[in-house]
């Protein structure tokens, strides 16, 4: 397994530019070190049909939504994923993943609505978790209402978004909304951090081992929370009867083993298993598409994949 020669270059890159370790500076300074990295590392926004910014009253506070609709929409009720940034549910929001999500729903021809779920320090677990079942369950409601179709639901996102959609499918499971589809992007399952990979690539590699621990100690309220399937989707005691998943991962990525360990497990349980792995390529790399081809071809990949998913639930 070879790193791919454009992340070769990204990473050099990032050890020119000096920025502090993630790990070492407060969580508002992280934010900004994460806008600021994803607008370097993306194009300009491609143009899709609309976006609007929505919010609902969830759990603890309002929660921000962006519903993004593709520019090639060919349906009168649009299929729709709910999306889960990433950021170790301490950085990110609806602006650092802008970008995946516009190219996601073009792609897909499908409507994409991010979630703005509350973040750590300041909100422990399981904010974010009920954050996110609430705005799928909130979608489903308001469905017809915005041109969507409450038949055809899917969750994914990446990294923390990643452990979010798991567990939101996890939440959900045996009652409404049903899903069609889990997109798991690289994602996080296991909050005690023990896979082989969390070792072999934890340096050097742009998300370091001390950033993996501080971004749990941001969202954990205790250490048993990391056994607390909400927070570890793995380590739920039964994983039947869960939708679908399609599960990426990354090659040069502390969470890879994660990943695939999720992935052998849904298929011991019956669950049907798309698995793919960018052997080439590092962690959070789909915020990366001015730099790394790899991203857009991952979102092409996921947009195949909820096309079929979305077919098969109108057979």
């Amino acid at each position: 397994m070879m790193l791919d020669p454009q992340a070769r270059t990204l990473l050099e890159r990032a050890a020119q530019a000096k920025y502090p370790p993630v790990h070492t500076v407060q969580p508002a300074v992280a934010r900004r070190m994460y806008r600021e990295m994803c607008r370097a590392l993306q194009p300009p926004p491609p143009e899709v049909a609309e976006v609007a910014d929505l919010s609902f009253r969830g759990p603890g506070a309002q929660v921000g939504l962006r519903l993004y609709r593709p520019s090639a929409a060919q349906d009168a009720l649009l299929p729709v994923v709910v999306f889960f940034h990433g950021g170790g549910f301490t950085v990110g929001d609806l602006d650092t993943h802008d970008v995946p999500c516009r190219t996601l729903a073009n792609f897909s021809r499908c409507a994409v609505l991010a979630v703005d779920y509350r973040l750590g320090p300041e909100h422990k677990f399981p904010a974010a978790f009920e954050d996110s079942v609430a705005a799928v369950r909130w979608t489903a409601a308001h469905a017809a209402g915005l041109g969507l179709d409450a038949e055809r639901i899917a969750v994914a996102g990446d990294s923390a978004g990643g452990n979010l959609a798991a567990a939101t499918a996890l939440a959900l499971r045996g009652e409404g909304p049903r899903i069609a589809l889990q997109v798991l992007i690289y994602p996080g399952l296991d909050m005690r951090g023990l896979s082989p990979s969390h070792t072999e690539f934890a340096h050097g590699y742009l998300l370091e081992r001390e950033d993996i621990l501080w971004f749990m100690g941001n969202y954990l309220g205790s250490e048993s929370d990391a056994l607390d399937w909400r927070a570890s989707p793995l380590l739920a005691q039964d994983h039947s009867g869960l939708p679908p998943a399609h599960i990426f991962t990354a090659g040069f990525d502390p969470l890879r083993d994660e990943g695939w360990s999720y992935a052998e497990k849904l298929t011991a349980s019956g669950v049907r298993v798309s698995y793919e792995c960018f052997e080439g390529m590092i962690h959070g790399f789909i915020t990366m598409s001015a730099a790394l081809a790899a991203a857009d071809h991952l979102l092409y990949r996921v947009a195949q994949g909820l096309r079929l998913a979305f077919a098969r639930k109108m057979g």
